[in-house]
């Protein structure tokens, strides 16, 4: 399936979870077998022609297309944490949501010094937890060079924050991001 076939598996939800935004759902595309396959052999080609040794997703919908892709390529996962979920002491880093912080987690075991890790997820948006992710990475000793995403909302400026951030942004669709 090309990536237009598969945009038009995402359903929009109108005014959720707040009058005027325009929800993109993947549930659609993610109970749809074959396009749930082809959206993750199209990540998964982008990791590889990055030249991925692990991949990292962030809870909770990262973890569906990450560690999907990670099996793909037969390459690790590293799942990227809310806080308080992981049994060892983590490398932690908190960052700025629009109203108020968050807080993200890792397992520093899990990354290798200079470890090739692309980042995997459903959407990018205003592009916080991307850069949060990165920068958490990087923390850990990993070199993060490319980031992949379903569905890329390219009216909220994530994708070219992430891009001055040293990042290579790949999505598979683009809505406005509304």
């Amino acid at each position: 399936m090309t990536p237009d076939e598969l945009k038009a598996l995402v359903r929009t939800i109108p005014d959720f979870p707040s009058p005027g935004i325009q929800f993109r759902d993947i549930t659609t595309l993610i109970g749809h077998g074959d396009g749930m396959a082809h959206t993750v052999r199209h990540l998964a080609d982008h990791a590889r022609k990055a030249g991925a040794d692990a991949i990292a997703g962030m809870e909770a919908r990262g973890f569906i297309f990450g560690a999907a892709v990670s099996v793909a390529l037969a390459k690790g996962f590293v799942p990227v944490r809310k806080p308080g979920k992981l049994p060892v002491e983590t490398l932690g880093i908190d960052y700025a949501l629009e109203y108020g912080t968050d807080r993200l987690e890792i397992d520093p075991g899990a990354i290798a010094d200079g470890q090739n890790v692309v980042i995997v997820d459903d959407l990018i948006a205003t592009g916080g937890t991307a850069l949060a992710t990165v920068e958490l990475l990087r923390q850990a000793g990993a070199r993060v060079e490319t980031a992949c995403f379903v569905i890329d909302l390219s009216d909220l400026g994530g994708a070219a924050q992430l891009r001055n951030a040293g990042v290579e942004v790949l999505s598979l669709m683009q809505f406005e991001g509304d």
